[in-house]
């Protein structure tokens, strides 16, 4: 399916840190997964107070998903990234710490990176949303 997803970013718009401005799928099946949180199996939550514990949490349970329907982060076409803070350099951080994790690929696809004042669940750092497009 990855040679059915085209990446582009025109040339007339500003450079990105690694995603893409706009993601083409050919028609096809989508899964659309549920935000990804940083709970364990048990659904407590990991990391209180540790943004990178969390985002590594929520970067495994988000593979854990696109491997149950068969796909990988390479077959990701829209990713939002939801994070508590509005300080420009934890979000930046966030950014490289999940496009360094088991799900990078995800991330050089149509994303959005967002800075929130909070999320689902109490303590809760990180939420990631994300859109595949299935393999064949």
């Amino acid at each position: 399916m990855t040679g059915q997803i085209t990446r582009v970013n025109p040339s007339q718009l500003h450079a990105t840190p690694g995603y893409h401005h706009i993601t083409v799928v050919e028609a096809g099946r989508t899964a659309h997964l549920a935000g990804q949180c940083p709970l364990d199996a048990a659904g407590e939550l990991v990391g209180p107070g540790d943004l990178d514990a969390q985002i590594d949490q929520v970067a495994a349970n988000a593979l854990t998903a696109l491997t149950t329907v068969g796909a990988g982060p390479e077959h990701v076409v829209r990713s939002v990234i939801y994070v508590v803070s509005d300080d420009g350099p934890v979000l930046g951080a966030a950014w490289r710490r999940l496009t360094s994790s088991v799900i990078g690929p995800a991330f050089t696809t149509a994303s959005t990176l967002l800075g929130v004042t909070q999320l689902g669940f109490s303590g809760q750092l990180v939420e990631v949303d994300l859109t595949a497009a299935l393999p064949r």
